[in-house]
């Protein structure tokens, strides 16, 4: 019987300090986009990326630029044009815009690389501020609002933007 009530008493104390420790569980939430929208590290990212990206469209363009040259050029063939001649403008014409077709895809899959290259480094650090100030603020959790995956938020949750932005620097 006597084990039984120091048993009883440990279940009772066990049961209260899980209690009180669930209560002490704070939480944190921010939005990831909003915060790496007003970092000075992304708009240098966007400003490289727009140089890549230009410099991608110029050489498509003088790529395009030389298919129309070529179209005109068999255009203005004649009929006195040889078949074998006008057989090959036409293939010179189609290969040229297989490559056109090709540089596209590769250019596309270049803008998407280079994203992820200059973004990157942009997300890691707004990701370790986050971690800094959660820690600092004692939270377990920090969702992200702005992905739209918590469909609940409580007042009780801590809005980390305003003080990731001070930790940063930003205003």
């Amino acid at each position: 019987m006597r084990n039984l009530k120091k048993l009883f008493v440990l279940i009772l104390f066990a049961a209260a300090t899980i209690s009180a420790g669930a209560q002490n569980q704070k939480f944190g939430h921010i939005d990831l986009q909003a915060l790496v929208q007003v970092m000075p590290e992304r708009a240098n990212a966007e400003t490289a990326f727009n140089a890549f990206q230009s410099d991608l469209e110029d050489v498509l363009g003088e790529m395009q630029q030389n298919y129309q040259q070529k179209l005109t050029e068999l255009e203005n063939l004649g009929a006195e044009a040889s078949e074998v001649r006008r057989n090959a403008k036409i293939t010179e014409l189609q290969e040229l815009q297989q490559r056109i077709q090709n540089y596209q895809m590769t250019a596309q899959q270049q803008l998407q690389q280079k994203q992820a290259e200059l973004l990157s480094p942009v997300f890691d650090k707004a990701e370790a501020a986050i971690e800094e100030v959660a820690k600092e603020q004692g939270l377990l959790y920090v969702f992200d609002i702005g992905s739209r995956v918590v469909l609940y938020k409580s007042n009780q949750s801590v809005d980390l933007l305003p003080m990731v932005k001070q930790k940063l620097g930003i205003q």
